[in-house]
């Protein structure tokens, strides 16, 4: 396998930048560009290409499979997390008893706005807590009865970067018979996923974060058992059995996750997708686990020497890729670090730094330098 300097020289954008703002979009591969480049090629010498779009589909959930340790028959490919969410809405059935949706307050927009949206139709929605930055378990537990339908958590929470531990959370949600959705966005790339471990019922995510592709591809994992029972009325035509059969007097869901699905594919970005899925299996997440870890190591100690205050918990095992450091004007702060040719994000008050298998510790380092020399910036 490649190391990790030489997979760097597939992103041309190192030649002049510090690009550290993966948990806002990915770096740009030679690879992902060649896929988009070939899509271009192909709508030139054949034009609609249904046949060999199809089978593309069908290769990108098999690599979603893959990366989740699933079956493909688990996977729907959506065009994004928020579609995968509206899909899982529209098929939960507030008829009973269970009426209740648990999310958190470390929840990304896009994900409790899904839930509250729902409040039309009989559903309660409640926030559990954070606790040092992260979910609050006792609160959690004293949320969780009888009458919860479902529990939703970010795996990695896109404020402060914190990881979620799902097995305590799937139990608590268990011991009440409850389902629980995990959001993992912010984490599917960088943080293992194997869910057979997890024995969660839902899981959602995207392309164009730590999976180095775009917008426009996003993923819905549905645990085997519950996909026949579910009915989402959020539908299309290729959530059909037969995507083929054009009905229009019925409405014949797949018997697979695919009903999860809408319409039309967004078939540029599945070339994308493909590339970047691809590299990440060949690279493997634990391997990328283990290789940004010891960079962020190496970051909060920087930060702690230069003073600096860190939100994300310092415990590795407690958090993403991503590390928060507080700011007293977020925005000044990553202005002034893209002078220096550093790009980064922030959220609520913190600037977000967030390595991928593509940095080394030459990026940390200039990140720290640029850190030091704008401190009066630093909360």
């Amino acid at each position: 396998m490649k190391t990790m300097a030489e997979y760097r020289e597939h992103f041309p954008i190192f030649k002049n930048t510090v690009y550290i703002n993966s948990c806002s979009y990915a770096a740009l591969s030679n690879e992902v560009e060649n896929a988009f480049l070939e899509y271009l090629k192909d709508r030139h010498e054949v034009g609609a290409d249904w046949i060999n779009w199809c089978d593309r589909l069908e290769r990108v959930r098999a690599l979603f499979a893959k990366l989740l340790g699933a079956k493909a028959d688990e996977i729907a490919v959506t065009t994004s997390a928020s579609a995968s969410l509206s899909a899982i809405s529209s098929s939960l059935d507030f008829s009973g008893t269970r009426k209740k949706i648990i999310t958190t307050d470390l929840a990304f927009p896009t994900e409790a706005q899904a839930w509250h949206a729902l409040k039309k139709h009989g559903a309660e929605v409640v926030h559990v807590k954070e606790k040092n930055g992260m979910i609050d378990l006792d609160d959690l537990e004293r949320l969780v009865d009888d009458q919860t339908l479902l529990v939703a958590v970010p795996l990695v929470c896109y404020r402060n970067g914190a990881l979620a531990d799902v097995p305590s959370i799937r139990n608590i949600a268990r011991s009440a018979g409850a389902m629980i959705l995990v959001d993992a966005y912010q984490g599917v790339g960088a943080v293992p996923i194997d869910v057979e471990q997890w024995d969660v019922d839902f899981i959602v995510g995207g392309s164009l974060k730590y999976l180095l592709s775009t917008a426009g591809v996003g993923f819905l994992y549905v645990r085997e058992g519950l996909i026949e029972q579910s009915q989402p009325t959020q539908t299309g035509w290729f959530a059909q059995e037969d995507i083929h059969a054009m009905l229009i007097h019925d409405n014949i869901p797949a018997r697979n996750a695919r009903r999860f699905e809408q319409g039309t594919p967004s078939v540029p970005n599945l070339y994308a997708v493909e590339a970047g899925l691809t590299m990440i299996l060949e690279i493997g997440v634990k391997n990328i686990r283990a290789h940004v870890a010891a960079l962020n190591e190496r970051l909060k100690e920087g930060v702690n020497r230069i003073g600096g205050k860190l939100m994300s918990p310092e415990n590795p095992e407690h958090h993403g890729a991503m590390i928060t450091i507080a700011s007293n004007d977020e925005y000044g702060l990553v202005a002034k670090l893209a002078e220096n040719d550093i790009i980064a994000s922030s959220r609520d008050g913190n600037l977000r730094i967030s390595a991928h298998f593509y940095n080394n510790n030459h990026d940390i380092d200039a990140v720290i330098g640029a850190l030091e020399a704008n401190k009066s910036l630093l909360a």
